[in-house]
């Protein structure tokens, strides 16, 4: 005579035990602090909604056309870009060829890795704050390098030409360990069988570098594309620590806006001047431009490679 289990103590209770304490709880975390004020922000792009006003006037795309004729937006915008092709292609090839080098020095492998890696867990404004100071014009290091080495002194960061390849210098600093750290892990999942077997066809070292290993990366160049293109793209900490120094410009962006980037805009826009319909519509903006971006990115890598 057979007994049924209690359903206490059955599979499906588990599953449903599992689903109530862990699942139930994510699901809800994702839709109170995500979805919620994703759709929000797109309903208040279309409004007037100002700072803690309780009404909120539909003006339909009255913020997006507004957009089109916000010199300082369209200024953001290029400088956005323009920081994103100065740095993604200079940390993937940095990242690349310091994952190289460290693969390479053996038993020191752990201990440089580390040491590259631990900008990355750095706190980022007390790095901002440091950087800052190394590129202050009269008492910076930089300058007083460059003042040994018998060259002119540079501006940097106050100057409407330098503030933004001075800020994408940082970032590199501070970013390249991730991205170096990806590549490694990369590396170290291709077999080394299609190495030895190339070698075995008299295949030198460009051969072996263009044909295996950067075919075989192919699913940590995407990973790492997408990722710097969305931290690039959301650039806002670096900029506001390092080039708002209240002596001499007394705004955020830099002189002239050399370093108005999408994200720091949207903040003065929404948080500074209460204007949440109008900072709504540039985070909507940028929302769609990291999309079609990281759309256009996943089609264009997804070739499959066998060996």
């Amino acid at each position: 005579m057979s007994v049924k289990p209690n359903f206490i103590h059955s599979k499906k209770f588990s599953q449903y035990l599992f689903m109530a304490v862990v699942f139930v709880p994510m699901a809800a975390y994702f839709m109170i602090f995500i979805i919620i004020p994703m759709f929000m922000g797109i309903w208040g792009s279309f409004t007037d909604w100002a700072g803690f006003s309780t009404t909120q006037k539909f003006v339909g795309l009255a913020n997006y056309t507004r957009l089109l004729g916000d010199k300082v937006f369209l200024r953001a915008l290029l400088n956005t870009f323009l920081y994103l092709l100065m740095y993604l292609p200079a940390a993937i090839v940095l990242g690349l060829s310091f994952a190289f080098l460290i693969e390479a020095t053996g038993v020191f492998k752990q201990f440089f890795r580390t040491v590259y890696f631990l900008p990355v867990i750095t706190s980022t404004i007390a790095t901002a704050l440091v950087w800052a100071w190394l590129y202050q014009p009269s008492l910076g290091l930089f300058n007083m390098l460059l003042k040994m080495a018998g060259l002119q002194p540079l501006l940097f960061l106050r100057s409407e030409t330098q503030a933004l390849p001075s800020i994408v210098v940082y970032a590199l600093w501070k970013n390249m360990g991730y991205v170096m750290v990806l590549f490694m892990a990369g590396l170290s999942a291709i077999n080394r069988v299609y190495y030895d077997a190339a070698k075995v066809d008299g295949a030198g070292t460009w051969p072996l570098f263009r044909h295996i290993t950067i075919p075989l990366l192919r699913p940590t160049f995407v990973f790492v594309l997408i990722t710097g293109l969305i931290d690039a793209m959301k650039l806002f900490g670096p900029v506001l620590v390092m080039t708002t120094p209240e002596a001499y410009t007394g705004v955020p962006g830099g002189p002239k806006n050399a370093t108005m980037v999408l994200s720091l805009y949207q903040w003065i826009v929404a948080f500074k001047e209460g204007q949440l319909g109008y900072g709504a519509a540039m985070g909507v903006v940028l929302f769609g431009i990291i999309m079609i971006f990281t759309v256009i990115q996943l089609r264009a890598l997804r070739v499959q490679w066998e060996y």
